[in-house]
């Protein structure tokens, strides 16, 4: 299996009493993390079962009575009092109330069974399963690939090592930068699909992101039992061109002529079916900022290019600049807490693209350009007013002096 970042921190947690549960948008490579953990703990010989919630004669009998897994997992632990039993199921989220079936098993064989579980879609719509499973679970994001993947996908893992060298110390100077920006800008234009990412012909990638747009966005739209299906998907197309801007609801249900419940119900669903991000505005008790509206990123900028149906390269863009912003997006958040990613602006177009809240006492700000030749300092020259203590980095690909960081240090 090529490697996924998330691999480590899975296993960590596989002795743990908690359930594991592995979530994330349709092929993401979810069920092929699922089957290394699998023959993982089966070479350590655990006694350990791998089921699928595709397969009807399982989902029916446990859809009747969660006992029934045991129908096709040996109960071990009854005649081993020592034992103990790990499942691992995919696509959980099949289950007719899928935090019922994890809460019943829980509380009734905790200390004996063990669920390793991935799950997509409406099984992370459920409102109510945070709260059900409490204490019980801890959930594992498996994202798009980030970079740092997408380089060892490609078998690019020497770049790799250069791309945390560069990381690592800003003033190291890779002979094999221009080598990096290839792939980066590969990156921008057809994103972190696993499928995608090794696949080698362009023309290809492009393809297997249509049937991706295509297949699976209509299966998230059948499981959400989304009624205006035609608005849904104008909708994601007019967010589409929007990455690194402000959601208006108003003016979104005005466009499409939906009601602005319904307009928050789809942006909901596409954020807990890992299409959209919507992070909120920094405030400080400023009557003029903006404190309402979400800005909106994408979590795959192939995925978004294939609804615009635009792979051209990144030089050639009217876009470049949102699709780095989009970018710096995605690496803030392998690195924070997403909670904690903001953005400024005030009424009057005063604005900063992030704000890292990394602790009470520790925040910093990030301004994204293409080129450092955009950056105008003065511009921000309110916002170091009104918050001194807030570092300001200006980021760029395209770099020519030292007044900002290459994108490619974060």
């Amino acid at each position: 299996m090529l490697k996924r970042l998330l691999t480590e921190k899975l296993l960590n947690h596989l002795p743990k009493k908690q359930y594991t549960i592995i979530v994330g948008a349709r092929q993401t490579g979810k069920t092929t993390l699922l089957k290394h953990l699998y023959e993982t703990s089966k070479n350590k010989n655990e006694i350990c079962y791998y089921l699928t919630f595709e397969n009807s004669q399982i989902l029916e009998a446990i859809n009747e009575n969660p006992e029934n897994i045991f129908h096709f997992a040996e109960k071990v632990f009854v005649n081993q009092p020592d034992s103990r039993l790990v499942l691992f199921i995919d696509e959980i989220q099949y289950a007719r109330n899928t935090s019922n079936f994890l809460k019943y098993l829980y509380d009734t064989y905790n200390e004996k069974l063990k669920i390793v579980a991935t799950g997509s879609s409406a099984f992370y719509i459920d409102k109510n399963f945070n709260d059900s499973l409490a204490g019980r679970k801890r959930i594992f994001h498996l994202k798009h690939l980030n970079f740092e993947e997408y380089l060892f996908f490609q078998n690019a893992e020497e770049l790799h090592h250069e791309l945390l060298l560069i990381r690592n110390s800003s003033d190291y100077l890779s002979v094999k930068r221009n080598d990096i920006l290839y792939f980066f800008e590969e990156y921008l234009r057809f994103g972190g699909y696993p499928a995608v990412a090794i696949e080698k012909n362009s023309d290809e990638k492009i393809e297997i992101l249509r049937d991706l747009k295509n297949s699976y966005l209509k299966k998230d739209i059948y499981e959400a039992a989304i009624l205006y299906q035609h608005k849904f998907m104008q909708l994601i197309l007019i967010l589409a061109e929007q990455i690194g801007n402000l959601i208006n609801i108003n003016e979104l249900s005005n466009t499409l002529g939906i009601d602005n419940k319904t307009i928050g119900n789809y942006l909901y669903i596409l954020q807990k079916t890992f299409h959209i991000n919507l992070i909120k505005p920094y405030f400080n008790n400023m009557r003029k900022e903006i404190t309402k509206m979400p800005k909106l990123f994408f979590s795959d900028l192939g995925f978004r290019n294939s609804l615009l149906n635009n792979f051209e390269k990144i030089s050639l863009r009217q876009d470049k600049g949102e699709l780095l912003e989009n970018y710096v997006f995605i690496r803030l958040s392998e690195i924070y807490d997403q909670d904690s990613i903001q953005y400024w602006r005030t009424a009057d177009q005063n604005e900063v693209d992030f704000i890292v809240k990394k602790s009470n006492v520790e925040t910093f700000a990030f301004e994204v350009k293409y080129s450092e030749n955009l950056i105008k300092p003065n511009k921000y020259r309110l916002f170091k007013e009104l918050y001194p203590r807030i570092s300001l980095d200006f980021l760029s690909l395209e770099k020519t002096t030292t007044s900002s960081k290459n994108i490619l240090n974060l």
